[in-house]
């Protein structure tokens, strides 16, 4: 067992840490959509606040993956180009979570008291201004944990990703699996892997929620 942890560990890390990198990626490529679709969401505009709502209600109605099939297969095979599986990968990854994340930037900015706004605009500030200085950073402290829950989520995803043939976590248990048929114990140390971070991640949300309710 231990001779068999040793040889398959390097791949298994060489796994995570693209698991890492996607994650960190998407994450990062969400909370910019996220940010804008959630604020297009609470738009007095009528057709920003549609789109934003057709754009949550189409990906969070969708499976991970489809959308992942739909833009490694789907679109090269209508409009010609090539895309490799890591870019379409973490681009699916990133409007999945982007959906999510929006509604997170907007139930944040919602909870923040409307009396802010308001005081920031008698005081001559813009909207956009106020929004900016005033609203967001109130919101994004009273988000981190939601933030990094979905991170947490979006990590667990990337697992659906080896079905277009990404090299992450689980596809390089598989990969180990074909070469010496031990299941149980790769599976096993697959989901260790997984658990560790997860759990370092979540004592992480902890931490920081509990910091800002004191």
């Amino acid at each position: 067992m231990w001779d068999l942890f040793v040889s398959s560990f390097p791949s298994l890390m060489d796994g995570m840490l693209m698991t890492l990198r996607i994650t960190v990626v998407a994450l990062l490529a969400a909370s910019v959509i996220g940010l804008i679709i959630g604020l297009m969401n609470i738009s007095h505009f009528k057709v920003l606040k549609a789109v934003a709502i057709a754009y949550i209600d189409l990906i969070r109605g969708t499976p991970l993956i489809v959308q992942a099939f739909f833009i490694y297969f789907g679109l090269p095979s209508v409009l010609d180009f090539r895309i490799s599986a890591l870019t379409a990968g973490t681009i699916a990854l990133s409007l999945n979570a982007g959906a999510y994340m929006a509604e997170i930037f907007r139930a944040g900015i919602q909870s923040v008291d409307n009396g802010q706004m308001e005081a920031a605009r008698s005081l001559g500030l813009p909207y956009q201004k106020a929004m900016l200085k005033v609203i967001l950073p109130q919101a994004v402290q009273r988000m981190i944990p939601a933030i990094l829950n979905q991170f947490v989520i979006s990590l667990k995803d990337t697992s659906i990703l080896s079905a277009i043939g990404i090299h992450e976590l689980t596809q390089s248990g598989e990969i180990i699996i074909a070469s010496n048929y031990k299941s149980f114990e790769i599976w096993g140390m697959v989901g260790l892997m997984y658990l560790v971070i997860i759990t370092l991640l979540s004592y992480l949300s902890r931490r920081i929620e509990r910091y800002y309710r004191l």
